[in-house]
Order: C-alpha cells, then sequence, then structure tokens
C-alpha cells in the first residue's frame, strides 16, 4: 500500500460525512464527488465497505429510493451522531493541517 493509499484512508470517513452531509447521495454519486475533488482513485470497491461501517457505527443511515429503470437505490445522509463526528473531524483535521503545513515550511512550533 502506497504513502499516498494510507494518508487516504485515514481522512475518507470525514470526507464522506461532509458529502453526506450537504445532500444524500448513493454509492456510486459518492465517487463521482471524491473523482471531481480529484481523488480519481477512489472507487465504489472503497466506499462500499467504509459507508456499512459508517452504517453500523450509526454514523449514517439510508434510505432506498426507486429509480425509473432498475432496483431502488440506497441514498445515504449523516445522522445526528455523524454530524457531531464530522464536527469532530474538522477540528482535528484543521489542526493537523496548521501543523504539517508548519513542518512542511520549515517553521518553528511556535509559529
Amino acid at each position: 500500500m502506497s504513502g499516498k493509499t494510507q494518508m487516504m484512508k485515514g481522512i475518507l470517513e470525514g470526507c464522506v460525512l461532509k458529502l453526506l452531509s450537504e445532500e444524500k447521495l448513493y454509492s456510486q454519486e459518492i465517487c463521482e464527488k471524491f473523482s471531481e475533488f480529484g481523488f480519481n482513485e477512489i472507487s465504489r470497491g472503497t466506499i462500499l465497505p467504509l459507508l456499512l461501517r459508517m452504517e453500523n457505527e450509526e454514523l449514517i443511515t439510508y434510505e432506498k429510493m426507486p429509480v425509473p429503470n432498475g432496483p431502488a437505490r440506497k441514498y445515504y445522509f449523516t445522522t445526528e451522531k455523524g454530524l457531531s463526528e464530522l464536527g469532530d473531524f474538522s477540528k482535528n483535521w484543521n489542526e493537523f493541517y496548521v501543523s504539517v503545513c508548519k513542518i512542511m515550511k520549515g517553521g518553528s512550533e511556535n509559529e
């Protein structure tokens, strides 16, 4: 597993929570959203197990909605617990981001 893949794995959940806090999406749409933001390597094979785990942790839930030419789709959205987790993720991500940027710029820890 590449270093980039390891880093991505750690932030996917927060990104999925953010996407689903804005609108209900089915799994393929989530992949398409990631692609729109430049994450082309995110596939349904990555997203589906993540959605199942997040559903089991009650961070997200879904509602089945009919489609004209096929079986009903699961449209996922965040729960109250998921929104709380998103808030925690956002805070932690911002702190992490600032610290990494300082290191990468060669700054001191007090800047």
